[in-house]
This record gives C-alpha cells, structure tokens and sequence, in this order.
C-alpha cells in the first residue's frame, strides 16, 4: 500500500486520519515527538518518534518510508500558550514545516495536505466566514499558521508539489467506536474540558467572557466532528494526488453554537449539573467565528455529516468514559 507520512498522527486529530487512512487503502505513517499525542493512540500504522524541528529526523523519515504524500498536523495549538511562548510557535508552526517541506523536495514528494486553523481569520462579527474572507490573526498562534500557509503556497506556485490547505474549524467529538478519541494532559479545548467537570476531575467549568458582542455574551464556535475532518483529509488527499484541486478549504458546518449552548448540551447528554464559573475573557480569544463550507461541498463532495452539537458532545462522553480513555499506562 502508498505510505503516507502523517505528522502530528498520534493526536487527536491525526489518530482520526490515521484510521481514516487505513480503511482507505493508505499505510499512514506516524512521525511525532509524543509532546502531546499518545503512542497508544497509533494503531493504524508504524510510529517514527521524531520532531519537526529536527531536520536530520525528518529527512531520515522520507529515506526510510519513501512517502507518495505528506498530511502535516503536528504544531502547537494553543491560543493563549501562544501569548505567552510565541517564539515556541513559531520555531515549531513555520519552521517546522519549512523543514517538512524542505525534505518533500528533497526526497521527491509531491502531495500535502496542511492543517490549518480558522483562527487565522480573527474577529468575524456577523455572517459567514469564506475563503476568501480576510485574515486577521489576533494570537501568535493563528499568526504562525498563516505564515505556515504562505510557505506551503510559495513552494506550490514553484511547481513541482500540490497542495491543500484545510482551515479547521472547532473540532471535536471522537470515534463512535472508541478505537481513539480526544485525550489531552491538560484538557483546554471547550468541550473536553466540559465533560472533565461532568466526570468529577475538575471541580468547576470556568466560562472564560461573558460580555463578548455575542447574544448570550459568550464565545461562538462552529464544531465539527473529528470523524469529518478526517474523511475530508481523505477526499483532498485523492484530490491532489490526481492533480484535480487544490488550495484552501474551510472545514466547519455553518452553524455557531455558543459557550453556555455547549454547557447546557452537555448537561443533557450527560444528566450531570455540573457547576460552572464565570471568568474574565482569555488574551487571543475572538468573539465568533462560523464557517462557510460551499467550496468543499462543490469541489470535493464533502459534508459533514456527524456533526450535530448533541452527536459530538455524545461521542466525546463516551470516550471519556470508555476504558481506553480511562487506563492511562495504556498512553504515553
């Protein structure tokens, strides 16, 4: 089977492409440093612990596997780390993949798949956020992706390797099968950090901005179902590995749920009142941000079609729940 390295493969959302690479006929190929993934998470495929940062590991790894594609999701995620650490996300967000892209010339590779963030879209007060919409990244973090998109668009206009852009929107939700699903050290994305306080772990929710120009004066996200972003990795692979499309997709539903929307679900789907806190707003954090998916739908025959509020936050529960989730010498 055509190896494809996937960088960044053993955390959530790359365990998620792994496995929807496999059933698709593709031998994903992990390389990841294990900072924030899980090496019981790679079960799709072989593991390569290595770093991005360092370019001897990456070139050794396309020697090694000879890769047909490249999927990159290994980076640094956070918002508000990256307030703080913004050389970190810098080194590893574009120079990392300065270094990734370096090795695919070298070695001959011609095909990536970039995950990217809508965050590189900042502030986005009314409507729907498109493609073409324009960037204003308010957090080092969504900087760095963007400069990271600019790199991968420099190295296609030079011909040579294709390439597609998916910006993410709010991803959440895990493999209805359990197989894998979102597990972090320290849970800061919404909705994992939610089910931590219906499961005991943590004592208090804290709602971080209540006064935001929002109708319920909380945050507005726009989520989407792990298992559909990876199913829309394996379109755009295909896509680009024939040489039918590329650029920049918006990976999202089109409906925003708020902060207190998510809280509430969770306590139906879990029938747990969990105590929640209010809290003044995180540096970096923008008040709403949904997305407009049409070009996908159009040109790759995506959609997403688990990403319901109330079949994310119910498949996020049952992984917590769930003895993979709940046997930590099974991970790192």
């Amino acid at each position: 089977m055509d190896r494809i390295l996937v960088t960044g493969g053993a955390g959530f959302v790359g365990s998620h492409v792994c496995k929807g690479l496999r059933r698709a006929g593709w031998t994903p190929v992990t390389f990841d440093n294990l900072a924030t993934g899980w090496q019981d998470a790679v079960k799709f495929g072989p593991l390569l612990n290595g770093d991005i940062l360092n370019r001897a590991a990456v070139g050794a790894a396309f020697a090694e596997w000879n890769p047909v594609a490249v999927i990159h999701l290994a980076a640094l995620t956070s918002v508000e780390e990256s307030v703080s650490r913004p050389e970190a996300y810098r080194q590893c967000n574009v120079e990392g993949t300065r270094n990734v892209l370096d090795a695919m010339r070298e070695h001959g590779c011609r095909a990536i798949v970039f995950s990217s963030t809508c965050a590189v879209y900042g502030n986005a007060a009314s409507g729907l956020v498109t493609e073409q919409s324009s960037t204003n990244p308010e957090s080092p973090y969504a900087e760095t992706k963007l400069a990271a998109e600019e790199l991968i668009f420099d190295v296609s206009a030079g011909g040579g390797i294709g390439s597609m852009i998916f910006r993410y929107f709010n991803v959440a939700g895990s493999d209805p099968e359990q197989e894998i699903g979102e597990r972090r050290r320290i849970p800061s994305n919404l909705i994992p950090a939610v089910l931590e306080c219906a499961a005991g772990t943590q004592a208090v929710f804290e709602i971080f901005g209540t006064d935001l120009a929002t109708p319920d004066g909380t945050c507005i996200r726009d989520f989407v179902h792990a298992n559909d972003v990876a199913d829309a990795h394996i379109l755009g692979l295909r896509a680009v590995l024939d040489g039918k499309v590329g650029g920049l997709f918006n990976l999202g539903t089109g409906k925003g749920n708020s902060v207190r929307e998510v809280v509430e679900r969770s306590r139906l789907v879990t029938g747990i009142g969990f105590p929640v806190r209010e809290a003044a707003r995180r540096p970096g954090d923008v008040a709403r941000i949904v997305s407009d998916c049409a070009r996908a739908r159009a040109e790759l025959g995506w959609s997403a079609q688990s990403s319901q509020l109330e079949t994310i936050i119910t498949d996020a529960w049952n992984w917590r729940r769930c003895e993979a989730y709940a046997s930590p010498a099974g991970f790192g």
